[in-house]
């Protein structure tokens, strides 16, 4: 019932695509992410910036080829995680959401 999960769950079976969840906890373990992310041919992942900047740290997170679009909100994204995925996703596009309020969860946009 958490606000941001309506649009993660509906913007991809909306839009035709495939909803994948990661087992309960694998947020937190990037090689299980990895994982995750190879099997399932991701091309989608939603973080916030605290748990990229955790992704971002193993060694093997270059292999996500299939990665096109990284989303990220609900924090400050810090300019290390930005530069990060830049040079170690450089196909993903990276977009920085933020702003929540009382009244809407993400009110400004920079990719």
């Amino acid at each position: 019932s958490f606000d941001v999960s309506v649009w993660e769950f509906f913007w991809p079976l909306m839009t035709g695509a495939r909803l994948v969840v990661a087992a309960p906890g694998a947020h937190r373990d990037p090689a299980q992410l990895i994982e995750v992310i190879q099997a399932q041919q991701i091309t989608t992942l939603h973080f916030v910036p605290s748990m990229l900047q955790v992704f971002m740290q193993s060694e093997h997170v270059a292999q996500c080829t299939s990665l096109s679009r990284i989303v990220c909100s609900g924090e400050a994204l810090q300019a290390d995680a930005q530069q990060q995925v830049f040079a170690k996703l450089p196909k993903a596009s990276l977009y920085n959401l933020y702003g929540p309020t009382e009244a809407a969860i993400d009110v400004t946009h920079w990719t």
